[in-house]
């Protein structure tokens, strides 16, 4: 992906999720409190952490308790607060000062992303990786930002190739018009942008174009996992698919999607959705071609 595609489409993911990008995060910019005690329970986090209230441009909208929510929630997945440290909630008030009800808010949305768990008499505590929601979109943003990058962006491709040629394949036996005309328009919205160099209107109709397809399939428990191809999409660096390389072949893999679709043939789809998705020869070690029948 060129510099401009990769900068739009981050653009994107900023604008719309209200998140900052990772150059504005600068991981944890803020700036230290003056004469503020740091506290036996944040020795190991990192040295600037700060007020909530100087976040960077990229979190306007989301308030005191997004804002804290993204930092906490960054500091355990980068490793930054480890499994089972404690986290107490007058501590984390004074280190960013903010209320005790936005702190307790935050812990809340923690602990329902399985990232922290409070119980009486104990507190509340991070807990290990194994017990993290890691379908949640803001883990699945916070480890595609920090040293799991490389682990998310494999382990998206191979969900992908789980879920979405499955799709295709069902999709092709649900005749929804109106789907596939959205679909055909999305197509064509991406090869207008193609021949414009509109890297960040290429990315937002191939956001659509995939979530659409999961949605016809036809099936309740593959249309609760889009949002996972929609996280896929989000992400940038590291192994890449034919989606997030705009050009011909990936907008004719497309396009043979929806005709595939449009003539109820199912292996077809499947087979144009499984050559979209291949990776590109210098990674292809990340999710191998299945083998031909």
């Amino acid at each position: 992906m060129s510099t401009l595609a990769h900068t739009m489409m981050t653009a994107a993911r900023s604008a719309d999720s209200g998140l900052a990008t990772p150059g504005e995060l600068d991981r944890y910019p803020y700036a230290e409190a003056p004469g503020t005690d740091r506290g036996t329970g944040w020795d190991m986090a990192e040295p600037d952490l700060g007020r909530v209230g100087r976040r960077t441009a990229g979190s306007r909208g989301r308030g005191l308790h997004g804002q804290l929510v993204q930092q906490l929630g960054q500091m355990i997945v980068s490793g930054d607060l480890g499994a089972d440290r404690p986290l107490v909630p007058e501590e984390i008030g004074q280190r960013f000062e903010v209320s005790r009800t936005v702190v307790r808010e935050s812990l809340r949305v923690l602990e329902a992303k399985g990232l922290v768990s409070a119980r009486p008499n104990v507190g509340t505590r991070v807990r290990p990786v194994s017990d993290w929601n890691l379908l949640d979109p803001d883990i699945i943003e916070w480890r595609a930002y920090g040293p799991q990058r490389d682990d998310q962006r494999r382990e998206l491709s191979e969900l992908r190739w789980t879920i979405e040629p499955l799709a295709a394949r069902l999709a092709a036996g649900h005749g929804r018009e109106d789907v596939q005309q959205r679909l055909t328009d999305m197509v064509g919205i991406m090869g207008h942008a193609l021949g414009q160099g509109d890297a960040l209107t290429f990315a937002r109709a191939d956001n659509e174009y995939h979530s659409l397809l999961i949605q016809v399939a036809g099936n309740r428990m593959l249309e609760h996992l889009s949002g996972i191809v929609s996280a896929a999409l989000q992400v940038s660096g590291g192994p890449v698919t034919g989606c997030e390389r705009p050009n011909e072949t990936s907008l004719a893999h497309h396009a043979r999607i929806v005709d595939a679709l449009a003539g109820g043939d199912g292996a077809a789809a499947e087979a144009a959705m499984r050559q979209l998705l291949t990776v590109h020869p210098e990674v292809e070690r990340v999710v191998p071609a299945p083998r031909e029948h």
